[in-house]
């Protein structure tokens, strides 16, 4: 599918309507911050996750005692969006259900993403509305994957350093489902080094998540990080892959143990007839 592009003098970004999933994020000197979706490590950008975040038990979520389909990261990131809003340094793209997208998820809605560049930032934000009769609920969040090492920073430590400090209880997945068991937190006094080992048991997940921003970076360059509306965070690897995502929730994977209907998944949200909600993450590049 064709991108869009959309910029400044100082970055560059493209977005697919597959999936409204931002492809790149250039400066002006031409160097790449985004993960470029290399499929022999993992395919995916910077991908939306809706209507539910992280695994279902056998991969299917029950509505009212029926059961659904359900993949992992839910449909919308694999579903193409219609352009409904242009400019130069913006563009808004609509997921809006169909019989295909009710075959599975049993609602009425609309999923508005808009991508905007600010300076050297890049803004995204989703914008989620019932639009049927009854209480909807479901899991919203961002996967975005920026390189590791960052631009010009290669053999460099990179760390995350929390703007709220904090060291955040960790939990891990346990085929794919949260297990309940609590881990001691990873970051010290707000800060972490990363190091691939740390992903060798898939992604470090903190369930009350981790304040309001970080900053993911190293000596010369970093990318300051924030997002509003999602109380859960997660940071991902693949062993020895090129990339680490941050990633903001609201709501997480199933429980081990746990039944499947979408109302009882953990952190989830529930809008009512008419309702909406606005959930966002900024990127700014520095250095």
């Amino acid at each position: 599918m064709s991108t869009i592009r959309i910029g400044n003098e100082q970055v560059s970004v493209e977005v697919s309507p597959l999936g409204s999933e931002m492809q790149s994020i250039v400066t002006a000197d031409g160097q790449s911050w985004l993960w470029n979706g290399d499929a022999a490590f993992w395919g995916g950008r910077s991908p939306v996750l809706f209507p539910i975040v992280g695994k279902a038990p056998e991969d299917h979520v029950s509505v009212d005692g029926v059961r659904y389909p359900m993949g992992q990261h839910g449909f919308a990131r694999r579903s193409e969006f219609a352009l409904v809003g242009q400019g130069a340094d913006f563009c808004r793209f609509e997921l809006k259900s169909s019989p295909t997208t009710r075959a599975i998820y049993p609602f009425e809605f609309s999923l508005v993403l808009e991508h905007r560049v600010t300076g050297r930032a890049v803004t995204v934000t989703a914008e989620v509305s019932n639009i049927g009769d009854r209480p909807m609920p479901f899991g919203i969040g961002f996967h975005p994957a920026f390189v590791w090492p960052l631009p010009g920073c290669e053999g460099m430590a990179h760390s995350l350093v929390l703007d709220e400090g904090g060291e955040p209880e960790l939990v891990r997945l346990s085929g794919g489902l949260v297990a309940a068991h609590k881990l001691p937190s990873p970051f010290k006094a707000g800060a972490l080094t990363l190091e691939h080992g740390l992903f060798d048991a898939d992604a470090m997940i903190f369930p009350e998540g981790a304040g309001a921003g970080v900053t993911y970076g190293a000596a010369n360059r970093a990318v300051h990080f924030t997002w509003e509306n999602l109380p859960n965070f997660a940071v991902w690897s693949k062993k020895d892959a090129p990339f680490v995502c941050l990633e903001p929730w609201h709501g997480m994977a199933a429980e081990v143990g746990g039944g499947d209907e979408i109302a009882a998944r953990p952190y989830g949200e529930v809008l009512g007839p008419g309702a909406s909600g606005r959930y966002s993450f900024r990127v700014e590049l520095i250095g």
